[in-house]
């Protein structure tokens, strides 16, 4: 393991004077995480990564998605300023999507806990299933 370990005592602390002194309601952590874990966006970032995508080659490639929830992810990953949204004028209007600077910066961190995450899938089952059964 090549990262240390955080003294996770003294962030919380800090977290905690950082807001109001009592709670982590203004934890970083939680608040940037929270949206980068939503079942899509991590998928979603890691195609607009490639190149940018018009909402109809989105939801193609990833086709276990809803409409709504596609579009719910977009303005989740918009409003956190990952993606950037430009609208062209044509008839019908198309959309398209890409990743913001800010999104390009998290790309490399993604990408290596998607890695992590698929050298590991097995190791993950493995242990759920060893867990489960002697529950």
């Amino acid at each position: 393991m090549d990262a240390k370990p955080i003294n996770l005592g003294a962030k919380l602390e800090a977290y905690r004077a950082a807001g109001d002194g009592q709670n982590l309601g203004d934890c970083p952590v939680r608040d940037v995480i929270n949206n980068i874990g939503g079942k899509w966006n991590s998928l979603i970032m890691l195609a607009l990564a490639e190149q940018p995508y018009r909402f109809g080659a989105l939801r193609r490639l990833v086709p276990d998605i809803s409409q709504r929830m596609l579009t719910q992810t977009l303005r989740d990953l918009q409003r956190d300023g990952y993606v950037h949204r430009e609208v062209f004028p044509t008839t019908p209007p198309s959309v398209e999507y890409s990743l913001t600077d800010l999104g390009r910066s998290m790309f490399e961190p993604l990408h290596a806990l998607v890695h992590w995450a698929e050298c590991n899938h097995g190791k993950v089952r493995k242990a759920r299933a060893l867990f489960d059964a002697n529950q």
